[in-house]
């Protein structure tokens, strides 16, 4: 049996469940998984597996994120249709080298289909970040906890990643998805429409720790990134590079500082 729940965002589904030896059926709640295609200036860019909401914000940040937008005087317009799964953003930009790009582009240890146009070798020539915030462990584990209470998709399912733009002291944006990467190009992208500064903020997620979650992080100009998983020994490295704060494995009252401890007090 199938049928609908209010968020459609999730579906429930009767499964089999077995313990030990022990079998019977149980009703659970599934998170939808659908197709969103960029277009960016009448040519088709790529299609991303996504949630299905925010899709604008998805938009907005995967292209900031890879460098075809930078300001919101380049953004000309920008048009969802939801029943097509398509998103259509037109921008001032000279779009030029998106070819070459095509030609370079990573494919990514993201969910679903990863994807991303940046050169590791390139982003290790990316501006140090500069600024001064500092945060204690005690509001570090205060952040976690408030994001795991907006997570009621991934308490109902157990199938997305979360990720939240904070202060030292309270959550501003809160996105997620099925794919780590996607949770934070929404947080970018709804920081983009709401013009919200990113140069003194925490970057909080549930995902991996990789070097293109990192760069994804440094290129927004956030300083702190967090999150309940551990990092690659390759996002140690880039971190180092561009002087981000990497804090891993927020457990509980428990963390671990991997980089650019100084701006941890303790």
């Amino acid at each position: 049996m199938t049928g609908k729940v209010e968020d459609n965002r999730q579906e429930r589904h009767e499964i089999l469940v077995v313990k030990g030896d022990e079998a019977g059926k149980d009703t659970v709640s599934v998170v939808r998984e659908a197709p969103l295609t960029i277009y960016l200036n009448g040519e088709e860019l790529i299609t991303l597996v996504t949630t299905g909401d925010a899709n604008r914000e998805l938009a907005l940040g995967f292209l900031l994120s890879e460098g075809f937008l930078k300001d919101k005087e380049d953004l000309k317009s920008i048009r969802e249709d939801p029943e097509a799964g398509t998103v259509e953003v037109e921008v001032t930009c000279d779009l030029s080298m998106v070819h070459e790009l095509w030609q370079k582009r990573t494919v990514t240890s993201g969910c679903g289909k990863g994807a991303t146009f940046y050169s590791v070798l390139d982003s290790l020539h990316s501006s140090p970040l500069t600024a001064d915030i500092v945060v204690a462990p005690r509001q570090i584990y205060h952040l976690m906890k408030e994001m795991n209470k907006l997570s009621e998709l991934y308490r109902d399912t157990r199938g997305v990643h979360n990720s939240a733009l904070a202060t030292t002291e309270e959550i501003l944006i809160f996105r997620d998805d099925i794919g780590r990467h996607n949770a934070v190009d929404k947080i970018r992208g709804a920081a983009f429409l709401k013009d919200s500064p990113l140069s003194h903020k925490i970057l909080i997620t549930t995902g991996r720790l990789t070097s293109e979650i990192v760069i994804k992080v440094a290129k927004m100009g956030v300083p702190i990134l967090v999150s309940r998983s551990a990092p690659t020994t390759l996002a140690l490295d880039l971190a180092g590079r561009v002087n981000l704060t990497l804090i891993g494995y927020v457990r509980g009252e428990r963390l671990s500082v991997y980089a650019g401890h100084e701006r941890v007090a303790v």
